[in-house]
């Protein structure tokens, strides 16, 4: 009877321990159980030793830890790179194609000034200007708030997704201490363990970690290139705090014991957060500069010539031509750490100035005293880590930085934003299409008695210095292209300056070497001979001259943006408006593509470890039926025993009677 009864509660025990892998055969994270049985102590006779049956040792947990660890570092990864595409793949909405885009937004006003050009005078004509221009602005400015938009949707997709990480890493808390106090009873938890191994795998899918074992069942866990989240029955809090360089970005740090801990986000590793702080850092960072840098340029060059113009108003000259458009200004970012006096407040200032905007490079920088030469600054190029001491007051990359008052401290450091924000805040500065210039403020004629056969191909002003007071004659003294000029004050016929120079067929003239005349540049067509002269005076009928105007559509295929100054003071490189927006959007969609083709990998990198897990520990429905009918089996014998025990039993009592 003994017998009996030991092994229908052993087999009675393996069907309860079956029947629960089979319930929990769908749940994820669930680890299989199997009953431990071992042959219980025999009983000794004269006649040798009698089996009494089997006892239930305990439950024991299948566990692989190598593949746990694995399944979590590559669900890490997967999650990580999805979030960054994503994020991307709406980012990549702000660079449509056709007539939607930018490019597009840029060639139409260039084409209506060259319209323009055909119609200086025309009022429809310069009202069109200004409303393609208003669309231009209102595009990259709504480009501009799109990036906000994304930037602050990010923060706060942020704060959920930390809130999420607290919530499990005080849950994983709660479960070590249910662990630790269970495990003092000599049998293992299995299932407030495979509870906390599903927490972990839902933590790693928000923020890689890394786990370590204790003697008493609970597990640390660390974050962030080593940083404590969970030991024992405690955790820690993540937190979402500003940027250092930048307030309007998102960071992440640890509270821990009342200390904030900034967390590195290139050591995070994996998780959603990682991608989110990667898509943040990175690429909505490159969008934002890109346009910035487009904005920046593109109205800097309209603007430029512009101003060299003159406008509809008269008589001519009466009203100095303004800029067409303004743009968001360059910031010099304190950086968190700098000293603050009582209220909060930087203490060292410095100021950032725009000069050349053609020159402006789709980058941020860091600036920092330089230690080794007093009064200078050690300025980093960030998109490419370029590291150059500057002077104040010194131009780098179209952009001038100056001290303010009280001037930055020894330990000061700033993160300079050219063109950031150039985008969003782009506007139409004029409202009157009188203002727009359209002519130029010299016109160039041949003298009436000129022999060759040179004609006026264009006039072009290559500075704003010119002085429309001044009437220049250039005189040709042989038929080689040798020229003398004079500069004569217009009312007084006096002589300001003079020179030589000479022609070079299909070359602006003055060419360097030679000198300066007023401002302009002169290509002539044709050949001019001996004696030959071209005068260049101010306009004075500003409503049939265009040649602003064919200045400011010719802007359509000239480099207007990424101009590069060499060592020997020229300026090289650069490309159109067009070509940047192509090279944005190329950019943008390799991104994209590479994204895509990095998650696909990591996703079934994350799949097929998570199913070599699933094979190793999980619940086979199969084997488990076939374990089923066994222990059924099993226990029907067990009842068949004790049924026979008894049996006997009963026959004994009735031969006693």
């Amino acid at each position: 009877m003994s017998l009996g009864m030991r092994a229908m509660a052993a087999n009675y025990a393996a069907l309860q321990v079956t029947g629960h892998n089979i319930a929990n055969a769908s749940v994820a994270g669930y680890s299989r159980q199997r009953v431990e049985l071992a042959t219980a102590a025999g009983q000794y006779s004269g006649a040798g030793y009698f089996g009494k049956g089997a006892d239930v040792v305990t439950i024991s947990r299948y566990q692989n830890e190598f593949l746990t660890r694995e399944a979590m570092s590559t669900r890490a990864l997967a999650a990580r790179d999805d979030a960054r595409l994503q994020q991307l793949q709406q980012l990549e909405q702000l660079f449509p194609l056709g007539e939607q885009g930018l490019g597009h937004a840029t060639t139409q006003l260039l084409n209506a000034f060259s319209d323009l050009a055909n119609l200086p005078a025309d009022a429809s004509s310069r009202q069109v200007v200004i409303a393609r221009a208003r669309e231009l602005a209102a595009r990259f400015a709504d480009a501009g708030q799109q990036i906000d938009r994304m930037q602050s949707t990010l923060r706060e997709d942020l704060k959920a997704t930390v809130s999420n990480v607290n919530e499990l890493a005080s849950g994983i808390a709660s479960l070590n201490q249910q662990i630790a106090s269970v495990r003092g009873l000599g049998q293992p938890p299995n299932d407030l363990l495979d509870a906390r191994e599903r927490m972990l795998s839902q933590l790693s899918g928000e923020i890689a970690i890394t786990t370590v074992q204790a003697d008493d069942g609970t597990v640390a866990v660390f974050a962030g290139g080593g940083q404590r989240l969970v030991l024992g029955a405690q955790s820690q809090t993540l937190v979402v705090a500003d940027d250092l360089g930048d307030p309007s970005r998102a960071a992440l740090a640890i509270n821990d014991g009342g200390r904030m801990v900034r967390l590195d986000s290139q050591a995070l590793g994996g998780g959603r957060i990682a991608g989110m702080l990667q898509f943040q850092d990175d690429d909505l960072v490159d969008a934002g500069l890109l346009i910035g840098q487009m904005a920046a340029a593109i109205a800097g060059a309209v603007n430029a010539q512009q101003r060299l113009g003159l406008t509809l108003h008269a008589p001519a000259g009466s009203v100095a031509a303004q800029d067409m458009f303004g743009t968001g200004s360059g910031v010099a970012q304190p950086m968190g750490s700098n000293a603050r006096d009582a209220q909060g407040r930087p203490i060292g200032q410095l100021s950032l100035t725009i000069v050349e905007p053609s020159q402006l490079q789709a980058s941020e920088y860091t600036l920092r005293n330089d230690p080794s030469v007093p009064g200078s600054f050690v300025l980093t190029r960030l998109s490419d880590g370029l590291v150059r001491t500057v002077a104040p007051g010194e131009v780098v990359d179209g952009f001038r930085v100056d001290p303010g008052v009280p001037a930055p401290l020894s330990g000061d450091a700033f993160l300079l934003q050219p063109v950031t924000r150039a985008a969003q805040g782009m506007k139409v500065l004029l409202s009157d299409p009188k203002d727009i210039a359209a002519a130029s403020p010299l016109t160039a004629t041949l003298g009436t008695s000129n022999a060759g056969t040179a004609q006026l191909a264009s006039l072009t002003i290559t500075s704003d210095t010119v002085n429309p007071a001044h009437t220049a004659a250039i005189t040709f003294t042989d038929d080689s292209g040798a020229y003398s000029w004079e500069l004569r004050d217009r009312i007084t016929n006096a002589l300001v300056s003079s020179g030589t120079g000479t022609w070079q067929p299909g070359s602006p003239m003055p060419q360097p070497p030679d000198s300066d005349i007023n401002g302009f540049a002169l290509v002539l067509s044709g050949v001019p001979r001996t004696g030959d002269v071209v005068n260049v005076a101010m306009t004075t009928n500003v409503a049939s001259n265009n040649g602003n105007a064919v200045a400011l559509a010719a802007l359509r295929d000239q480099p207007v943006l990424g101009r590069v100054v060499q060592p020997d003071g020229s300026v090289a490189g650069g490309v159109s408006a067009t070509d940047a927006y192509a090279s944005a959007m190329a950019d943008i969609g390799v991104r994209v593509q590479g994204a895509q083709a990095i998650t696909d990998i990591s996703s079934a990198l994350a799949a097929q470890t998570d199913a070599n897990r699933s094979s190793e520990v999980g619940v086979n429905l199969d084997e488990e039926a076939a374990m089923l009918i066994h222990y059924q089996q099993s226990y029907q014998a067990a009842a068949k025993v004790l049924q026979i025990a008894q049996s006997i039993f009963d026959t004994l009592l009735s031969a006693t009677t």
